[in-house]
């Protein structure tokens, strides 16, 4: 039985799951930095990327651990700085049993304008880090990965959105989430052939600095996505778990 995060830090014990070596980018806020603190408590291995040394070096600070943690100056965008990443983390612990693709964001202009008609009325000059970072981020970290987790027939998760099962009109940080779906499932079809579990974890609205300050009415904590993230990582030996959508109760879409 799992133990929440919660749970564990009120004094419960870790649960007695065999240690894992996990490597997530954009680790050091929202759902990733949730993640990683729920996987340290629970025993595991956690390697975390981000883009500022500073905040890095504050969260690393934060979660202590440091027998079990390596924060890594990386632009999840960048093929040379993920795939130094991931050969970082293998030679600090050994081995790499999960990648997460967790870092992405969108860009000001979808929040000025609730996301909708980005393309008639946003800014262009805003896009291309936004595009890299969602669309190539997953990419560049499954191509440096997957070696590593044939051999330790691990599991790789990429942070999708309910933005990316349902149309909006003029919507690009939506078109994205498309993308990392349907990524998800090209993806699967090659890594399954290779022992290596690939799921997509949809999640709705969640109350993260990724609005901005606008956050929604209605939204989770990213620690109930990283709770799911936990499920998805703990499935048996052998199952492939695929597709996961999470949303607040009473999020309508």
């Amino acid at each position: 039985m799992n133990t929440s995060l919660t749970d564990t830090l009120n004094g419960s014990d870790a649960s007695p799951t065999a240690a894992r070596t996990v490597l997530i980018t954009g680790g050091t806020s929202g759902i990733g930095a949730a993640t990683a603190r729920l996987l340290l408590v629970r025993g595991h291995r956690v390697a975390v990327t981000g883009r500022d040394p500073g905040r890095l070096k504050a969260f690393l600070d934060e979660v202590g651990h440091a027998d079990r943690v390596l924060g890594l100056v990386a632009d999840a965008s960048d093929w040379d700085a993920t795939n130094t990443a991931v050969t970082s983390t293998v030679e600090r612990f050994g081995s790499l049993d999960a990648a997460i693709a967790n870092a992405g964001g969108a860009s000001a202009d979808h929040f000025r304008k609730g996301g909708a008609d980005v393309i008639g009325g946003g800014d262009p000059r805003l896009w291309a880090p936004m595009v890299l970072a969602n669309v190539l981020g997953p990419a560049l970290l499954a191509k440096a990965a997957l070696p590593h987790l044939e051999r330790s027939r691990g599991r790789l998760v990429l942070i999708g959105s309910v933005a990316g099962t349902k149309n909006s009109p003029g919507n690009l940080y939506s078109a994205m989430k498309w993308a990392v779906v349907g990524f998800a499932e090209n993806l699967r079809l090659h890594a399954t052939t290779r022992g290596v579990g690939v799921t997509v974890v949809n999640p709705g609205m969640i109350d993260t600095a990724f609005w901005h300050g606008q956050a929604p009415p209605i939204a989770m904590s990213p620690d109930a996505v990283a709770e799911t993230i936990a499920f998805t990582l703990d499935q048996p030996t052998g199952v492939d778990l695929n597709t996961v959508t999470i949303r607040p109760i009473g999020q309508p879409v």
